[in-house]
């Protein structure tokens, strides 16, 4: 069922955008739509409107000359803007306006795109705002990462309590996918910062030759590519709060530069000699084991004590399985809203699915396989044989060579079958995923089979006796 579009959204909008005819039309829409548009077609013109007027909504491109528009979003953070802004970009650099929404983009708008895709996504983040002008109206603070509340979960929002309204530097830990940045925004939000920009650093895609100059900035001519002065990342922070996100990525010989910052508050820009102050609390993030990585001789110890001063472990999924039912009902509903359709349901045998699974990706994985459900699935709910060929099997656990049983001769075909599902499910210790993967069968197939045996599911571990048939 469709849902019905909800009443539109009058406001104010500023278009920037340097290709004249994208930039034509997206006003013509806009205007269309009852909107009051102007337009810029630079980032540097519109920061010089700005200075004049207030919008509800920006819509700008993210590749533009001279100032990008992740710099101008930067930039806009730095002045305090309450805009909402949507980013604007082409197919191939959707990872990168995906970026921009950590910055606090409210969403992005992928080219090419139609009339009701622009009008549909500006009267959202309209409705984000009070009116032309004015602030807006507080999200909720709790982001997506925070929704459960397992034991692991209730230990996780106590230290955030407790971490947060401080300027302390924090190192939160755990593997990939469970929601360390999602983290750092709630100790963002319970800050005295939380006003200020919360700049991002993804570590892992800079090159030891461009951190430098993203975390501390440069003066034209630093180097062969250097043509104007860049203004940093820490700089961008100051008053706010800096994200290093997979900090183990940065080379040796920069950690003393970053050691020195969390020291003295002070650096350089690449290629300058004058010495500038920061004010800006560190929040780090490593899915590695940083005393190993000590240890090993790839990261620095007295950097390790700066970044730890209170070290936050964010639970991986498995570890959190009573969270599961709800994280699912939240990224249903949210690509339900996305696809402009009522929210798909899980049926029960999904859902235990998914308990029984070993979560490789963590909530990341469970985000992407709620989408992907919600797109690929045919009906109105979603089966466990839906979601089984999208979920990953441990290659390492996938034989049964040591779970083969004996036979005795003249057994028949039930009791042989019976036999062999027994010994596979303790094989696994009851892992009915696995278990249907290793004899080839789906698991909807293998739950039938044990019903069919008189063997109930209890607890993790599926045990039959003779008794029981």
């Amino acid at each position: 069922m469709i849902r019905h579009r909800e009443q539109p959204v009058a406001g104010a909008v500023l278009v920037v955008d340097d290709h004249e005819s994208a930039r034509r039309s997206m006003v013509d829409v806009l205007r269309g739509a009852g909107h009051q548009v102007d337009s810029c077609s630079s980032a540097v013109e519109a920061l010089t409107v700005l200075k004049e007027r207030t919008f509800d909504v920006i819509v700008t491109d993210l590749r533009m000359p001279g100032m990008t528009g992740l710099e101008f979003m930067a930039e806009l953070q730095r002045r305090g803007s309450e805009s909402q802004v949507v980013m604007s970009t082409a197919y191939a650099s959707v990872e990168t306006a995906v970026e921009a929404m950590r910055y606090g983009a409210f969403d992005y708008l992928e080219k090419p795109f139609n009339v009701d895709q622009l009008e549909d996504l500006v009267g959202r983040a309209l409705r984000h705002c009070e009116g032309p002008g004015r602030s807006r109206v507080p999200e909720p603070a709790v982001a997506s990462a925070m929704i459960g509340d397992s034991p692991a979960m209730q230990t996780l929002r106590a230290r955030i309590a407790q971490a947060g309204p401080t300027d302390v530097t924090v190192l939160i830990t755990g593997e990939s996918g469970v929601g360390k940045e999602l983290v750092a925004r709630e100790l963002h939000a319970a800050s005295r910062r939380r006003n200020k920009a919360l700049v991002s650093v993804n570590c892992p895609v800079l090159s030891p030759q461009l951190m430098e100059s993203e975390l501390f900035g440069h003066e034209r001519g630093a180097f062969t590519s250097a043509e104007a002065p860049r203004v940093g990342r820490f700089e961008l922070a100051d008053g706010g709060a800096i994200f290093l996100d997979e900090v183990t990525e940065i080379d040796p010989p920069l950690q003393a530069k970053l050691l020195r910052v969390l020291q003295e508050r002070t650096f350089e820009r690449v290629g300058s000699s004058r010495t500038q102050s920061v004010d800006a609390r560190v929040i780090a993030a490593t899915n590695r084991d940083l005393r190993a990585e000590v240890e090993a001789g790839r990261f620095r110890e007295d950097l390790y004590f700066r970044l730890a001063v209170i070290p936050l472990t964010v639970p991986p999924l498995r570890e959190r399985r009573s969270d599961i039912g709800l994280l699912c009902d939240h990224f249903l509903v949210q690509a339900g809203d996305r696809m402009l359709a009522n929210p798909k349901s899980l049926e029960p045998a999904a859902l235990e699915l998914l308990h029984d699974y070993h979560w490789p990706g963590n909530i990341r994985e469970l985000e992407n396989l709620m989408i992907r459900a919600s797109v690929l699935s045919p009906g109105e709910t979603i089966a466990a044989d839906d979601l089984e060929p999208w979920l990953i099997t441990d290659q390492r656990e996938s034989t049964v060579d040591d779970a083969q049983p004996t036979f005795a001769v003249g057994a028949s075909l039930r009791d042989m079958e019976r036999k062999l599902i027994e010994s596979t499910l303790d094989h696994f210790d009851g892992h009915r995923v696995k278990t249907a993967k290793a004899l080839g069968i789906g698991v909807r197939t293998l739950s039938t089979k044990l019903r069919q045996y008189g063997c109930a599911p209890r607890a993790k571990t599926f045990a039959c006796s003779e008794s029981e048939e």
